[in-house]
Order: structure tokens, then sequence, then C-alpha cells
């Protein structure tokens, strides 16, 4: 699976596939204009494999599609109640704010980093706080979103476990996003698992400045 598009100034992509051996994948992405200049990014990973893995990663989509305003703590517990009779998913998610900031919340062990032009090999400039749970089944008390500072061309990655986590080193920030998922995706997925990686970037602002 792979998809990719604009939403204003920020270009995305993801690129997916099921464990090898299984029809569907329990791995899912939500894209979502938010308003304001600010796009909606998350990623879910329904606890095992298959059909009921891919429908509890289903009713969180469902859930934020519908409620893609409000604060990331809301929208996460939101998703819990809606995954209550599911197996549950880990389940990330990221504000990109104008290009300016990135907020995030993670629970489980979905994996999301900004990635930044460095000396001779792109940085992981931030990665997100995850705390341990399982959306729709136990749910951390007192969800707190983190807040990081970026800049157009900064990279944001979410992946889930069934990428190798060591991937940043290969990246060619001047590619296409849809061309970086794509390579992280065939160079790095795992055997063992369904594995899904979605790329964002702002690509900063065109018109005059006020």
């Amino acid at each position: 699976m792979h998809d990719d598009g604009f939403i204003g100034a920020v270009e995305w992509a993801v690129a997916g596939r099921a464990l090898p051996g299984q029809r569907v994948s329990g791995d899912r992405s939500v894209i979502l204009d938010a308003g304001g200049d600010s796009v909606l990014f998350a990623v879910m990973d329904g606890l095992g494999h298959g059909a009921a893995a891919a429908d509890a990663a289903d009713r969180a989509a469902q859930v934020l599609s519908e409620n893609r305003a409000e604060p990331l703590d809301v929208l996460m517990l939101l998703c819990h109640r809606a995954m209550a009779d599911t197996r549950g998913a880990a389940v990330s998610l990221a504000l990109l704010d104008a290009g300016e900031k990135v907020q995030w919340l993670g629970v489980g062990n979905v994996e999301s980093r900004i990635i930044a032009a460095a000396p001779g090999k792109p940085a992981i400039r931030a990665a997100a706080l995850l705390v341990g749970g399982i959306v729709g089944y136990l749910l951390p008390p007192n969800l707190q979103a983190q807040t990081v500072a970026v800049r157009p061309g900064d990279l944001l990655l979410m992946s889930t476990d069934g990428i190798v986590p060591d991937y940043a080193d290969g990246i060619d920030l001047a590619k296409p996003t849809a061309d970086i998922t794509a390579e992280i995706l065939a160079k790095h997925a795992k055997d063992t698992d369904d594995a899904l990686v979605l790329a964002a970037r702002h690509r900063g602002h065109t018109g005059p400045t006020p």
C-alpha cells in the first residue's frame, strides 16, 4: 500500500504492507486537514495481525475523521472508547501546526520522530515520548501531548514496530516523501509483522511575509 499527497503546504506519504501470508494489515494511517493550516496525522497498530487487528485500527480511524478538531488527549480517549470491544491498538497522533510546531501523543509502540538535515547524515532532532498501554484496553491516566518546534524541510516520521527503528541514517531528505517511505518499507520492514511508515513535512510558505 502506497499513498501520498499534499494538504496545503504539507507534503505527506504512507507506505505499508501486511505480514507476509496475511490478506489484510492491522496497521492504519490517517491524514486529515484539521483546519487553520494544521494537519492531523495518526498511525495505528492493531494488536496482533489480520482482520481483528484491522478492525481495531479502523475504529480509531473513523473516530479521528469525525472529531479531527479535538485536542490530542481527547482524541486518544475517544479512540479508547470506540475500541473497547476490540483487541485494541497502539496509537500515535501528531498535529503539524502551520509548519512551526508538532504536537504529538503516543500510547504503545508506534514511534514518532523529527528528522532534520545535519552535517554528514540526517539526525533525529526529536522523538515522541511514548507511554505504555493499549488503546481500547488500558489507557494511562493524565495523557499530555508534547510540543516540539519544527522548521520547513524537517521530516516527521511515524512508524509501527514492523519497521526496524534504525533507519534514519539512510534517509535522503532531498527526495519526495513518497520515495522516502517506499525505501524505508522496502529496506527496513520486518518479515514477522505488519509494517507501515508515514512521512510528512511542511514545504514552507510561498506567499509574501505579512
